[in-house]
């Protein structure tokens, strides 16, 4: 039986750590991943389904949005994973967003972000923390996002200083934090198409974690078979 290949995009240099624990779960339930970077974009990639992982802010020209911050954009990057996200979307191809991965799937849809989180934190530190310490809070839907935590609350980390703000054409927010803030989108007529805020990569220690990737996984494979 096949195995359907996942793509896992990321920088040209280092992340070592998303990239490896995504891999790492995409290998545990079956799927192949394949790593690419800006270097790869005019090459031809074959894949069943992507993760778009975390890292550098996007370059607000993407959203037609002034600059409010000034942190380091890398945009070869923003145009591979533009690109592979427009590829996928295109042969509705199951999808994961990773935060800076679920701002871009925001933003291919038409979305905007907010550039700066701080100034809209009251409840919530905005201090980074690879630990799940900060709380989800699913809407009250039958979601994809719902059925795989099962959970109305849960814990998640925060690595994030920007996030999503408007939302991109198709997309429909699944999950907020308690200052409100967008923490998951997906479509639910699409599939598996899901952006998260959080990294589940670095809590697969948690099983209700590990399900978003055993999905994702599950979908290409599904993809996989019907072609």
């Amino acid at each position: 039986m096949a195995r359907p290949v996942i793509a896992i995009t990321g920088p040209e240099r280092g992340a070592f750590g998303p990239r490896f624990c995504v891999a790492l779960a995409v290998r545990l339930y079956g799927g192949i991943p394949l790593q690419l970077r800006p270097s790869q974009r005019e090459d031809k990639h074959v894949f069943d389904g992507v993760v778009v992982t975390g890292g550098h802010d996007i370059d607000p020209v993407l959203y037609a949005a002034e600059p409010e911050v000034h942190p380091r954009y890398d945009q070869e990057r923003d145009q591979l994973e533009m690109a592979i996200i427009e590829q996928a979307l295109s042969k509705r191809l199951p999808l994961l967003g990773i935060c800076r991965g679920a701002q871009l799937l925001n933003v291919s849809r038409g979305g905007n972000l907010w550039q700066h989180l701080k100034d809209h934190r009251a409840n919530t530190s905005h201090r980074w923390t690879v630990l799940p310490l900060k709380t989800l809070c699913l809407e009250p839907t039958d979601s994809l996002l719902g059925r795989l935590l099962q959970s109305k609350h849960c814990k998640i980390n925060s690595l994030h200083n920007q996030a999503i703000n408007n939302l991109g054409k198709g997309l429909q927010v699944v999950a907020r934090d308690l200052d409100d803030i967008v923490q998951a989108v997906e479509d639910p007529g699409y599939g598996y198409l899901l952006g998260v805020q959080w990294h589940p990569e670095f809590l697969l220690f948690l099983s209700r974690q590990r399900r978003l990737f055993k999905a994702l996984v599950a979908a290409a494979h599904k993809q996989l078979a019907s072609n």
